[in-house]
C-alpha cells in the first residue's frame, strides 16, 4: 500500500481546504452575517473542524491501515456499510465536479475569455486521470511542490493589500453581538470542506499515531489563510461592496492597479496558483472516489477512474448558471459536516459501545 509522510498529510489537508473557498468565503460569510465580523466566524468554524478532525483520527486509529470503505462494514454491517460508502463516493463525485466547474468559470471569466468552458473542464479532467492512476503518492508529491509556491505568492499579495486596506471597514467588532457570528459559521463549511477526506487517506500515513497532529496543523494553516483573506477582502472593499461581488478575493487584488504598481493584472499571479490548488482538490476527490469503487467492488483503480470520468463531466456541466453552482456549493458544505462531523461521532460511539479494540490503538 502507498504511504505518505506527516508533512505530506498536512499539505494534502491544507491543499484540499484552500481551493474554491478562498475565492467566495468573504462574500458568503458577509451575506449571512451582514457585519464585518466574518473573520470571527472563520475562526470558530476552523475550531469546529479541528474538533471534528480529532474525532475522525480517533475513529481511524482503531482500524489501522483501513479506509472508511473497509472499516464501515465492520462497524455497521456489510449492507449499511456499503450504502454509507456509496454515499461518500457520490459526494466525492459531486465535489470533484463542483471544483471543475468553478475552475472553469473563473478561468473563462478572468484568463481565457471566449474559450468554451467544456474545453477547460475536459483538459483538467484528462490531466487528473494521468495523476490519479498511479495512486496517492504522486498526488502527495504534487501537493508538496505546489503548496509552498501558493503560500509565497499568497503572502506577497496579502502584504501588498495593506495599501488598500481600511481598518474602519472592519469596525465595529461585534457591533451587533455574537448572534450574527454564530449565524455565519455555516457559511464557512464549504471553505473547510475536505477535512472529511481524512476518513480515507489517514489509512495511508506512515505514522498513523501522528494523524491528530496532521489534522490539527492542516486545519490551523487553512484557518490562518482564510482569516487573512477575509480581513483583507472586507478591509479593502467594505461589507456592502463584498456582498455585491461574485469573486471578491480577486476583485480586491485588482485594486492594486490604482496604486501605480509596476505589474498590471496582478490578480493573474494569484489565479494561476489558485487554479492549481483547485485542481489538486479535484484530483484528490477523483482519486478517493475511484478508490472507493475499487475497494467496494474489488476492481482495479484504473478501471474505476476511467468509469467515473464521464460521470464527473456530466455532473460538472449540469448546473445551468452561477446561482445553481453556488447552491451546489452550499449543499456540499453541509454534506461535508455530515460525513466529517455527525457520522464519525455515531460510528465512534457504536465502536466504543461494542468495545472493539484494534492493534495497539488506545481508546
Amino acid at each position: 500500500m502507498d504511504r505518505i509522510s506527516l508533512l505530506q498529510a498536512v499539505v494534502i489537508l491544507t491543499s484540499t481546504n484552500i481551493g474554491v473557498g478562498s475565492l467566495i468565503l468573504p462574500r458568503s460569510a458577509v451575506e449571512k452575517m451582514g457585519t464585518p465580523d466574518a473573520w470571527i466566524a472563520v475562526i470558530l468554524g476552523g475550531l469546529l473542524v479541528i474538533l471534528a478532525s480529532l474525532i475522525i483520527t480517533n475513529l481511524n486509529r482503531r482500524f489501522p491501515g483501513q479506509t472508511f470503505y473497509q472499516y464501515s462494514h465492520e462497524i455497521v454491517g456489510k449492507w449499511l456499510g456499503s450504502l454509507l460508502s456509496l454515499s461518500l463516493v457520490t459526494y466525492l463525485i459531486v465535489f470533484a465536479a463542483f471544483e471543475l466547474r468553478i475552475v472553469g468559470q473563473v478561468t473563462q471569466f478572468y484568463l481565457l475569455d471566449g474559450t468554451p468552458i467544456e474545453f477547460i473542464i475536459m483538459t483538467m479532467m484528462w490531466v487528473g486521470v494521468y495523476l490519479v492512476i498511479d495512486g496517492i503518492n504522486p498526488l502527495a508529491r504534487v501537493c508538496v511542490i505546489l503548496f509552498p509556491i501558493t503560500l509565497v505568492i499568497f503572502l506577497l499579495i496579502m502584504c501588498l493589500s495593506i495599501k488598500v486596506l481600511e481598518v474602519d471597514h472592519l469596525r465595529p467588532v461585534l457591533g451587533l453581538g455574537i448572534l450574527p457570528v454564530i449565524k455565519g459559521i455555516p457559511s464557512t463549511f464549504l471553505s473547510y470542506s475536505g477535512f472529511e477526506f481524512m476518513l480515507i487517506w489517514l489509512a495511508f500515513m506512515k505514522q498513523p499515531q501522528k494523524a491528530g497532529k496532521a489534522a490539527s496543523l492542516g486545519t490551523l494553516i487553512s484557518m490562518i489563510l482564510y482569516v487573512i483573506t477575509t480581513v483583507v477582502v472586507i478591509g479593502g472593499l467594505s461589507v456592502n461592496e463584498t456582498k455585491k461581488l461574485l469573486w471578491p478575493t480577486v476583485e480586491v487584488i485588482r485594486q492594486y492597479e490604482l496604486m501605480g504598481l509596476v505589474f498590471e493584472r496582478f490578480e493573474t499571479f494569484l489565479l494561476a496558483v489558485w487554479i492549481m490548488q483547485i485542481f489538486t482538490t479535484f484530483a484528490i476527490c477523483y482519486y478517493l472516489a475511484s478508490l472507493g469503487l475499487a475497494q467496494l467492488f474489488r476492481k482495479k483503480l484504473n478501471s474505476c477512474s476511467f468509469f467515473l470520468l464521464p460521470i464527473i463531466y456530466i455532473v460538472a456541466m449540469y448546473p445551468e448558471n452561477i446561482n445553481d453552482i453556488l447552491k451546489l456549493g452550499d449543499m456540499i458544505g453541509y454534506t461535508a459536516f455530515f460525513f466529517g462531523g455527525a457520522l464519525p461521532i455515531i460510528l465512534l460511539c457504536i465502536t466504543l459501545l461494542r468495545r472493539k479494540r484494534y492493534g495497539n490503538a488506545s481508546p
